[in-house]
């Protein structure tokens, strides 16, 4: 890897200093010459989490290699759905095309130099909007090159170009006249998977779910938009390790290990593997993984778990 990575690369904190100082330290080793960094507020019912954010913070002070860095810090807490996107927002106005990693997303180091190159391949196809750093494929091989292309985007490590993210609409103002017009139809595999995100889009739209990554969905399928999907993992969500509570989850095949990609890079033909996703879907979506992250991501596990036994004892 050359001395220092010249793309940009936005990194998303909030309140976990161990993990954004393992993962700070991992980008260390490529020594990024541009660095953005967005955190969001804390809670102030959250009892400790204004002194976690300031941990938090603290850390990207000790960054001490050649290296532009730039700073989005939020006083007051926005949320999960709008910090993150609009600090996505932010780091697409000041760059063409970048990688955007949360501060548990651990990458491979090949993540970074694969992005890059694919960055540039891709830069001027418009139906290209996303490349992944996840597999969820439990070692299946797709096809012949060293990445596959997809409906569905993995965000836990991911690159992308203004030129996509134009199109992102975190309201998702035209849902309603798009689900009217069957326009979305021709990408699901099934009525299951169909009902499945119509529920999913309709719920994030009226505020049922707070996040940012079903509008990211969203926007690429109304956008006839493709993903691009490595052949192995190559980033490591580390929001779950430690944590004795959820070992089912952290030592699931849905949230596998990381491996190398080689080099070069075998290119793909751009065609949708459908295979791949209706695998996708029957392994991640349909068990609703995500929303079990997600809900441990906003609100701590303590809080999750609290959640769930009063659901379930007063079901």
């Amino acid at each position: 890897m050359q001395s220092h990575f010249e793309t940009p690369i936005l990194f998303l904190i909030f309140n976990r200093p161990d993990t954004t100082r393992i993962v700070l330290n991992q980008l260390k080793k490529a020594k990024p010459k541009r660095l953005f960094v967005a955190a969001d507020g804390p809670r102030e019912w959250v009892l400790g989490e204004k002194e976690k954010c300031e941990q938090t913070r603290k850390i990207i002070s000790t960054i001490d290699w050649d290296c532009e860095v730039k700073t989005l810090i939020r006083s007051e807490n926005l949320g999960c759905g709008l910090a993150i996107s609009s600090a996505i927002s932010w780091f697409f106005s000041e760059v063409e095309e970048g990688i955007i990693l949360e501060d548990d997303c651990f990458p491979d180091l090949s993540f970074l130099p694969y992005c890059q190159e694919l960055l540039l391949k891709y830069r001027d196809v418009d139906s290209v909007m996303l490349i992944g750093g996840n597999n969820f494929q439990n070692g299946i091989v797709r096809g012949y090159g060293s990445y596959y292309f997809s409906h569905y985007p993995e965000i836990w490590g991911w690159a992308s170009w203004r030129r996509a993210w134009e199109h992102y609409d975190f309201r998702m103002s035209d849902l309603e006249n798009t689900l009217a017009a069957g326009n979305l139809n021709d990408v699901f595999k099934s009525r299951k998977e169909r009902d499945y995100w119509y529920q999913k889009f309709l719920q994030t739209k009226n505020g049922g779910i707070n996040t940012w990554d079903y509008q990211l969905t969203y926007c690429i399928l109304k956008n006839k938009g493709i993903a691009i999907t490595p052949q192995l993992n190559l980033v490591k969500n580390i929001g779950l390790d430690n944590n004795p509570t959820h070992k089912s989850l952290r030592d699931s095949k849905k949230n596998p290990g990381i491996g190398s990609i080689a080099f070069p890079l075998i290119h793909h033909k751009m065609i949708v593997d459908k295979i791949a996703d209706q695998y996708t879907f029957s392994q991640i979506y349909s068990r609703s993984f995500r929303r079990i992250i997600r809900l441990i991501r906003e609100n701590g596990i303590r809080n999750f778990l609290s959640y769930t036994l009063n659901k379930f004892f007063n079901s």
